[in-house]
């Protein structure tokens, strides 16, 4: 990775997220108010809850440092990024598994270097699963009513099985392009997932790959794929060319993210 993270900062963040998981929960728990966006994707009060805790906690522990956030964006709030530092939020990745309570959405903050995600925090507060990453490599931790439970245990990916791999793939956006992607490999298991719990999945070694091939965008995966690079995975095009952040309107490409696999 690029660039080292301290210690302190990725405390902050995680905190930060367990703030945010905590309001989000309290919305969860009641009547969920759902409206549409100009791009015709649903929001909730809790998005937009939770991203102001972010942005407040952020301002606290790295006030010199820019956010892009999801909400923030859509109201056209961009800042300058040309420094090429930078926070990436996701206030509520999965806002339609939130809205369909089956428990698979997460609070996503990543720390953008020069184009690459060198640290990263995925939390789901519903499951009870904290991942984070940084250079001094990835780990995962139980929360249990918004309190860390027992120690960080640190993960990695793993070499992909001889009977054949574990694809991931997502539950409420699946393409046909993707199940085509998909039938190139020798594939033992397909597991459906949602947000960006799949590359947590892929980076604790639950999984070998996650294909992406329909529209993303930059705060739905940079805090996952920190936690996966710093895993020992990879990110990449298609075609294996680099998978980059600060691209132009946040907007992805479509990526595959992998373990250890050929």
């Amino acid at each position: 990775m690029p660039a080292d993270v301290s210690p302190q900062l990725m405390n902050e963040l995680v905190q930060i997220s367990l703030d945010a998981g905590a309001k989000i929960m309290e919305i969860y728990n009641g009547d969920i108010d759902v409206r549409t966006k100009d791009d015709a994707s649903p929001v909730t009060d809790a998005d937009e809850a939770a991203e102001k805790i972010i942005l407040a906690g952020l301002s606290k522990a790295a006030s010199e440092i820019p956010v892009v956030a999801e909400e923030g964006v859509a109201a056209g709030n961009i800042p300058d990024i040309s420094g090429g530092v930078f926070f990436l939020v996701d206030p509520l990745d999965g806002t339609k598994e939130f809205i369909s309570r089956n428990g698979e959405f997460t609070v996503n903050i990543a720390l953008v270097d020069n184009g690459a995600p060198i640290a990263g925090v995925v939390y789901a507060p519903a499951i009870g699963k904290l991942y984070g990453g940084s250079s001094s490599g990835a780990f995962c931790q139980d929360i249990e009513n918004g309190v860390a439970s027992g120690d960080r245990q640190a993960i990695s990916i793993r070499n992909a099985p001889e009977e054949g791999l574990t694809v991931v793939a997502s539950r409420s956006h699946r393409s046909p392009e993707t199940d085509e992607f998909i039938s190139q490999y020798n594939v033992a298991e397909l597991r459906s997932a949602g947000s960006s719990l799949k590359l947590c999945l892929v980076a604790s070694g639950e999984a070998d790959f996650y294909p992406r091939l329909g529209r993303t965008m930059e705060w739905d995966i940079a805090a996952g794929d920190a936690v996966l690079r710093a895993a020992g995975g990879t990110t990449t095009l298609l075609d294996g060319e680099p998978f980059t952040y600060a691209k132009p309107e946040f907007e992805n490409p479509y990526f595959v993210a992998k373990g250890q696999i050929d």
